[in-house]
């Protein structure tokens, strides 16, 4: 999930730039999309399921119409979330006004706070936080003085790894848990609007200039008076950035807490070429993310770096995608082998990580058939070995084939000579450089920077998982 926002003192047609900064950002949300303009108080909203271009095209654009202010997001659906339903941003019509807001991650106890709302009456149309978060904000807004007071009051009820940019009828409010889980920046056009997004790459894809990022439990609220700061939550819980943003959520070309993330993946790369070398005849990166650590791996080893897996442009990424089978029906149209590249030689092939085994199974096998004699696959992330609780789809052990099976059990499994995996003591070192306080690495080592979520699930959501079960 990913979010991306405009504020300026001018009446432009903002929802064109957004569409830009939400195209940059698909790689963190394929399942659905959606923007909301402000025009002078009046919220318009176009939203739907599917990829950017698919949802938006230049009528649905141009019906969105001129603005001062709008938000966008790009949605990342998980087997609980996926849905019309759930896609944002939410808009709100309360008795102090309106609002929408687009969020990333999740919280750990949206099921305390949903049934508490529930038992006072709010009636929930999805089952996403972004949702919850609106009706916690509206809440406290009928006794706050201002909107971001409300956000603020607000911050001290919401747990776990979460962003959110919130519009009003003249303010945009971005806000970053306590934690700072998930990176949030903002920068500045030559025509004087300020942009927010979830990734530096975004705010280059529309000429805007980085300023910086929000720091853990900030919010940051822009009107056309300015930028105003709230700092009332920093400080609070020590900085657990999730480290997978630079293994692999994030775009080669961000940069996070001053690091650049190719350089993080190449760094990876050699760290891993270090931890387990091999004799091999060419390195293989699995594209996209697995192609810079391949990239060094092969400096660092000193064997050849080739190309020898070629990507359907059209396809998106696979770990994202809500569902195995869907998963794996992507790989079937995602890769090509070049066969001259692998052809009778030893490969090292590259990949970011191993999760569930079944797409770098494929992979491997696609290697082989095109001639390749060895194939040893190397994970430039350590085993999964615990569910993530703030904004990956992975829920629990049991899809997590580190859980059931050790290294030499899963390189059977997969059809790889050996295997490796990056150092557990090695994954915070791919960061060094950078001016990030710490990480979280709980989807490797268990070590969770915020108590485990709480168990209430309403009916709603029981009808939702079952109605999705039954496709």
């Amino acid at each position: 999930m990913s979010f991306f926002g405009i504020i300026g003192n001018e009446r432009t047609s903002v929802a064109g730039s957004v569409y830009y900064g939400l195209y940059a950002l698909m790689h963190r949300g394929q399942e659905s999309c959606g923007i909301t303009v402000n025009d002078d108080g009046l919220f318009r909203t176009h939203k739907g399921t599917g990829l950017v271009n698919d949802v938006f095209d230049n009528e649905s654009l141009a019906h969105l119409g001129e603005g001062t202010m709008v938000i966008g997001h790009v949605r990342y659906g998980t087997l609980r979330t996926k849905g019309r339903e759930n896609v944002e941003p939410v808009v709100v019509n309360h008795v102090k006004g309106r609002l929408a807001i687009a969020t990333e991650g999740c919280l750990v106890n949206s099921g305390e706070l949903r049934r508490e709302l529930e038992l006072r009456g709010m009636i929930f149309h999805s089952n996403s936080d972004a949702e919850i978060i609106s009706y916690v904000i509206t809440a406290e807004r009928l006794n706050a003085p201002s909107i971001e007071e409300a956000v603020n009051r607000a911050m001290s009820r919401l747990k776990g790894g979460y962003c959110l940019l919130l519009m009003s009828p003249q303010k945009l409010i971005a806000a970053r848990d306590e934690n700072g889980l998930h990176p949030v920046c903002y920068g500045k056009r030559e025509d004087g609007q300020y942009v927010i997004a979830s990734e530096s790459c975004a705010l280059d894809s529309v000429g805007a200039t980085f300023i910086r990022e929000l720091e853990p439990g900030e919010i940051l609220v822009f009107s056309h008076d300015g930028i105003k700061s709230i700092k009332d939550h920093c400080g609070k819980r020590p900085e657990a950035l999730c480290v997978f943003e630079y293994l692999y959520t994030a775009r080669p070309d961000s940069v996070i807490c001053g690091r650049s993330v190719h350089a993080a993946r190449r760094r990876a790369g050699a760290l891993l070429a270090e931890a387990h070398p091999v004799e091999a005849d060419v390195v293989v990166g699995v594209p996209d993310s697995g192609l810079d650590a391949a990239l060094d791996y092969a400096e660092k080893s000193g064997i050849p770096y080739g190309i020898g897996l070629i990507k359907n442009k059209y396809i998106g990424r696979t770990f994202i995608a809500p569902g195995q089978d869907v998963r794996e029906d992507k790989v079937r149209i995602k890769l090509n082998p070049i066969s001259d590249t692998v052809r009778g030689k030893r490969v090292v092939l590259v990949d970011d990580s191993i999760v569930r085994g079944t797409t770098c199974a494929r992979i491997v096998r696609l290697i082989r058939n095109a001639g390749a004699t060895e194939v040893h696959l190397r994970s430039s992330a350590p085993p999964f070995m615990n569910p993530c609780y703030y904004g990956t789809d992975i829920d629990s052990c049991e899809s997590l084939i580190a859980c059931h099976h050790t290294t030499e059990e899963i390189a059977r499994i997969v059809g790889a000579d050996t295997l490796g995996y990056l150092r557990l003591e090695d994954v915070t070192r791919i960061a060094e450089g950078g001016r990030c306080g710490g990480y979280c690495t709980a989807c490797f080592d268990g070590k969770y920077p915020t108590e485990p979520p709480t168990k209430y699930v309403s009916k709603f959501e029981n009808k939702i998982s079952e109605s999705e079960s039954k496709k």
